[in-house]
């Protein structure tokens, strides 16, 4: 019995899996935060980019062409 409990107090695998849990937590709260912070400045991007390219599409859409 006494072995046992030895055994199983000098086993850290389940620690080490443990503690690779809360770095990966915590580097998801970390990407959370980012993405919240930077969320309605990428979504002013997005749109600017979105308005340019439909711009850019019915432009050339509405283009002359040039039949050879």
């Amino acid at each position: 019995m006494f072995k046992l409990l030895r055994a199983l107090r000098k086993n850290e695998k389940g620690a080490t899996a443990i503690e690779y849990g809360l770095i990966a937590a915590l580097v998801a709260v970390a990407a959370i935060g980012a993405m919240t912070a930077l969320g309605g400045s990428l979504t002013d991007i997005f749109s600017r980019a979105s308005n340019e390219l439909g711009t850019a599409s019915t432009a050339a859409t509405n283009a002359p062409t040039n039949p050879e």
